[in-house]
């Protein structure tokens, strides 16, 4: 699969752009705040329904404007298909695939699997456990779609839940109604704990090759599930943390708490790891999830690159783009670095300026 081409209008800083881009590597360059990370988050909101800054939808509209419009045209084994994306100041976005509404997220995850690595992402391993589930939430949500339904339908259930939680502490006389939901919660959670074990169950397997090879050999990288409660325990320990729970006024046991570990040599990354360790793990773990989406769909994923470039060590640089391949790659930069420079015959280099691309 791959992105042809992307219409923007009033998004951000971008008046209007129209971009064709090629199959292999595409590099988007300029100066700081010239508009390069919102064509990036543009693609990823269309395709995911959020932008990967966790931007409200009314923030990505060009200051002054009421509307914005980003429209994507995807081909995937020589069908394209066609994603337009419409915010609005005062009411919800609206989405439609090849011309036709749709009102659901579940309906826009899928149809185009993407990787987004931006420098945010290297400080994922050591920052708080939200974002690591987050990458797990999105990275699952684009190959399963029976996980994102049920991720979906948990965190309903698990609002309705702490709003009853919170109802209770000062009407005891419900009580009894949370038997309703802890087994709604019970069921559907259990589901996501076995989802997300098997996930990083095979990403373990794939990171352990892929991290020798860019360490030399020198290190062993291990990714451990650490989930709140096991689905056979989840019913009892509802049960048993109900008070805990009525006196904090939210669900203190669940899939919502969950996190995962990284080791080096058997070492916790987040507590021992230098930053040099912590960013070559955050590096695998990206080009682990390229090989995953690559066996889960059959197809490779769109890679997009939010000027991480900068960000590692030349070394690094070089194992990403030669780790790139054949997969298209939408790059964003400060400037055509000497490795960027070599690659010029493989894809296509545009200049941003003040929200337009030079010509």
């Amino acid at each position: 699969m791959i992105i042809k081409s992307l219409v923007l209008s009033d998004f951000r800083n971008i008046e209007n752009i129209n971009i064709e881009f090629g199959q292999g590597l595409n590099i988007i360059y300029g100066d700081n705040a010239q508009g390069k990370t919102n064509i990036l988050e543009s693609i990823y909101a269309a395709t995911t329904t959020k932008s990967h800054k966790n931007s409200k939808d009314k923030e990505m509209i060009t200051i002054g404007r009421d509307e914005s419009h980003v429209r994507i045209i995807f081909n995937k084994n020589g069908l394209d298909r066609k994603v337009d994306m419409h915010l609005k100041k005062s009411k919800s976005k609206a989405m439609a695939i090849d011309g036709i509404p749709v009102h659901k997220s579940s309906d826009v995850f899928g149809i185009a699997q993407l990787i987004l690595f931006s420098p945010e992402d290297l400080n994922m391993i050591k920052n708080g456990p939200a974002e690591r589930r987050r990458f797990i939430d999105m990275e699952l949500s684009q190959i399963n779609r029976i996980y994102l339904y049920n991720l979906s339908k948990y965190n309903k259930i698990l609002v309705q839940r702490n709003n009853l939680l919170k109802q209770i502490s000062n009407d005891m006389n419900i009580l009894d109604t949370l038997d309703v939901w802890d087994e709604q919660l019970v069921q559907v959670g259990a589901e996501i704990i076995k989802n997300r074990r098997k996930f990083i169950s095979e990403l373990d397997e794939i990171i352990k090759p892929i991290h020798s090879r860019l360490t030399g050999g020198k290190e062993e990288l291990q990714i451990e599930y650490n989930p709140n409660v096991i689905e056979e325990d989840f019913s009892d320990k509802l049960k048993r943390g109900r008070s805990s729970d009525i006196y904090n006024k939210t669900t203190l046991i669940g899939p919502q708490r969950d996190d995962v570990t990284f080791y080096i040599n058997k070492n916790d990354v987040r507590k021992y790891g230098s930053q040099g360790q912590q960013r070559s793990t955050a590096l695998s773990l990206k080009l682990s999830e390229i090989e995953l989406f690559k066996k889960k769909t059959g197809d490779n994923p769109i890679l997009l690159l939010d000027d991480v470039l900068s960000e590692l060590d030349r070394s690094r640089q070089n194992y990403l783009i030669e780790s790139i391949g054949d997969i298209q790659t939408i790059i964003t930069c400060t400037g055509l670095e000497e490795f960027v420079e070599n690659k010029k015959a493989d894809g296509r280099i545009y200049k941003i300026n003040s929200g337009k691309i030079d010509d």
